[in-house]
């Protein structure tokens, strides 16, 4: 904070974008498509040299599931709520009802043992 603003980071941001981009298997061209800009910015955006637009980062957060206090802020917490259910529910779209089935069954089973692990 510089008196009383947020100066985000934007390699921060980047490197956030570049990670949740290649975890989807999402190339910057697909991203940049996704969200109606050009892969060129995608890249500059990745490297922290461009600055991205509000628009620009709700696109963005958007397209790859993420907030956008995680995206914009430097919050540590990856791991909040939120976040661990849209990447489950990431994970979970291209399987089968019957995979899910299986791995909520799987999840209920270690909830109801996790004291004893």
């Amino acid at each position: 904070m510089n008196n009383g603003r947020i100066i985000p980071d934007y390699n921060a941001i980047g490197e956030k974008i570049r990670s949740r981009r290649a975890k989807l298997g999402m190339s910057q061209e697909q991203l940049a498509d996704l969200c109606g800009i050009t892969s060129s910015y995608i890249g500059h955006i990745e490297r922290g040299s461009r600055q991205l637009s509000l628009n620009t980062a709700i696109s963005i957060s958007t397209v790859l599931e993420i907030s956008l206090d995680y995206l914009l802020l430097d919050a540590k917490d990856q791991n909040s709520d939120a976040n661990v259910l849209q990447s489950i529910s990431a994970e979970l779209k291209n399987h089968s009802p019957e995979q899910v089935s299986k791995f909520l069954s799987t999840i209920k089973i270690l909830a109801e043992n996790i004291d004893e692990m």
